[in-house]
């Protein structure tokens, strides 16, 4: 018993002995550090020109992917995910395909009846919403069958889209004010066989249907990264030249012109000292046929073993001051949501965002 009294009493005094000791005013000594800024106000020190890059402005929107997983969003997440992307003065979505195979981003009657899954949401109706929302342009990418890569023949895409884009104009297009344009997605390079008949005839169609509203594509340069996304390899040793490019693009860009108005060469095929030939090729072959010439800088890193993860901010603004230096007219993305957004289920993409941020000066 007395023992537990001691230990209550050496309890007690060691209590007060704390709180007396809690209220002892704190003085600093002199050679104490003051506590540091607060984490939000601390920026990297940069050691090139801020903001001396093409800005981006438009982002695809890939709901409907084969190589990159889904993130699951519902509306509540998509509608924090545009005011992400207003805050860095993105403009411009695209939804990059309506539809790949047998999944579709909206209940397409054609679609559905040619056996397609039926989607839980309309993700077309959602985000042309949000676009009107947020007062954002929105394009339409077209239905994309898969055929093409199956045969290398950009023909098949050409039926399935006679119908679908009717479908869209009639049911969504001449209800919102956001819905501006149109993507034909069929992504291809040099020597596609059909490209010109393909991208001509869906590319009439887009514009007939909607009093002229404006179409862009966005192919890839057959560059030495120009690899198939499934395998080992990150290079190849056959490589288009600066010159064989300019001369296949030019007779594409010679037979689309008409009905195509703004090109986005991807820009991850090429390696970062080959940009700034490729980019002035492509400005002077788009400047020649009245299209504008946009670039479609990829936020993903086509250098790593791992496919595919957030690119490193350097790569990133290398490709967007090589932009720059060419007069480039707009900055696009694939894509902003996985690899460039705070709330991707990648942890470095929230970081890129800080990163962009930072070089353009944005609060």
């Amino acid at each position: 018993m007395k023992a537990e009294h001691t230990r209550r009493d050496f309890l007690a005094k060691s209590s007060l002995a704390g709180m007396a000791a809690l209220a002892v005013p704190f003085t600093a000594c002199a050679n104490e550090q003051k506590p540091s800024a607060p984490a939000d106000s601390i920026e990297s020190t940069l050691i090139v020109p801020k903001a001396n890059a093409l800005p981006i402005t438009g982002t695809f929107l890939d709901e409907i992917s084969h190589d990159i997983p889904h993130q699951n969003w519902g509306e509540k997440e998509w509608d924090i995910e545009f005011g992400h992307m207003k805050a860095i003065g993105i403009d411009t979505v695209i939804v990059i395909r309506s539809g790949y195979r047998k999944f579709i981003t909206f209940p397409s009657p054609y679609l559905l009846k040619k056996g397609c899954y039926m989607p839980s949401v309309d993700l077309i109706d959602m985000y042309l919403r949000l676009s009107d929302k947020y007062n954002m342009k929105f394009y339409f990418g077209l239905y994309d069958s898969g055929k093409y890569w199956d045969t290398g023949d950009m023909s098949w895409e050409v039926e399935d889209n006679k119908f679908v884009i009717d479908e869209v104009w009639k049911n969504y297009g001449s209800k919102h004010k956001s819905f501006q344009g149109w993507y034909i997605s069929g992504e291809i390079s040099r020597k596609t066989k059909g490209a010109i008949g393909a991208f001509h005839a869906m590319g009439k169609q887009c514009k007939d249907v909607s009093g002229g509203l404006p179409t862009f594509i966005s192919p890839w340069i057959d560059g030495k990264k120009a690899v198939e996304a499934a395998g080992g390899d990150l290079t190849k040793a056959n490589s288009v030249s600066v010159q064989e490019h300019e001369k296949e693009w030019g007779e594409i860009f010679d037979g689309i012109h008409d009905v195509v108005d703004a090109c986005a060469f991807q820009d991850g095929h090429i390696d970062y000292d080959e940009l700034d030939a490729f980019f002035s090729v492509n400005k002077k072959m788009a400047d020649k046929y009245g299209m504008k010439c946009w670039t479609n800088a990829e936020t993903f890193d086509r250098d790593m073993p791992i496919r595919f993860l957030p690119i490193k901010f350097d790569k990133l603004r290398m490709k967007l001051e090589a932009a720059k230096r060419a007069g480039y007219d707009k900055g696009i993305t694939f894509e902003f949501s996985h690899f460039m957004s705070p709330q991707s289920a990648y942890l470095q993409a929230s970081h890129l965002y800080n990163r962009y941020k930072e070089y353009f000066n944005i609060k």
